[in-house]
Formats: C-alpha cells, sequence, structure tokens
C-alpha cells in the first residue's frame, strides 16, 4: 500500500529533521569529545601519569564527565530545539535520566578501554578515540528516544 503523497511528505521531512538533528548532535559530541579527550590526556599525562595504567581508567572518567556535562548543556540549547523537547530536558528527571545515560556511557567507555587498551593492546589515544564512536551512538539513540522523543 502506498502512502498519500502529504504523508510521504510528511516522512521525508520528518526523516530529513532527524539527520539535522543527529548531525548537530555529532557537531556538539564532536565537541564534547574535544573536551574529553582534551583532559583526557592532560590529567593522563599530568595527574595521573605516576599511577600506570590504572591512571589511564582515573583520566578517562575525569574526561568523560566533563564532556557529559559540556554535551548537557550544548544538547539542550543546539540539538533538541523544539521548546518541548528543551523543556523536557530542563527538569531535574531529564538531568538525573541524561547523568544515568552517561553513567551507562561511562562503563561502556571504561569497558572499551578495558578491552581496546588494557587486553587487546592498542595505545591508550588510539582506544580512547576508538571508544568515544561507539559512546556517541549509544548516548544519542538512548537521550532521543529515553529524554526528548
Amino acid at each position: 500500500m502506498k502512502a498519500e503523497p502529504a504523508v510521504q511528505k510528511q516522512m521525508v521531512t520528518s526523516h530529513r529533521q532527524q539527520l539535522f538533528e543527529f548531525l548537530r548532535y555529532a557537531a556538539v559530541g564532536g565537541a564534547a569529545f574535544a573536551v574529553d579527550y582534551g583532559l583526557f590526556f592532560l590529567s593522563k599525562e599530568f595527574i595521573f601519569n605516576a599511577l600506570g595504567n590504572t591512571g589511564v581508567y582515573m583520566a578517562t572518567a575525569l574526561g568523560f564527565i566533563a564532556g557529559l556535562v559540556f554535551n548537557y548543556v550544548l544538547s539542550i540549547l543546539f540539538v533538541f530545539k523544539s521548546a518541548r523537547e528543551q523543556n523536557k530536558g530542563k527538569s531535574v528527571g531529564a538531568f538525573l535520566l541524561f547523568a544515568l545515560i552517561g553513567v551507562v556511557g561511562l562503563l561502556l567507555s571504561e569497558g572499551g578501554m578495558a578491552l581496546f587498551f588494557g587486553a587487546i593492546g592498542i595505545h591508550y589515544m588510539i582506544s580512547k578515540a576508538l571508544v568515544s564512536g561507539i559512546v556517541l551512538i549509544w548516548n544519542y539513540a538512548a537521550r532521543k528516544y529515553l529524554i526528548f522523543r
């Protein structure tokens, strides 16, 4: 059964809006990644370096938390743009859910670092980049469908 032209146009518009929303999220995610990755590197090299491999995991957590806060603020301002979505995102419950999704992302980050860096032996900076791409997809999908739908 073929959809009516008006319905087809609405579906195309909806898909286009979702694509642009994801691209905005990817841009915000890229900026949050820069915060996360930069703080990860700086804290690993200058704060946690004496701790060896344990320092990598501590730096991962510190960078991730900074990136999470940065991502939250920019998601509210730039990504999920409709007034209804923004209002949903500004509640305490929404922030707690945003943070809970972030905690799952942090667990994925730490697990990914343990796998790529710890078990496989990929350089920690490359491991961090790989893990961040996986976590970006998790964060967008979970936040979109659990908070901003």
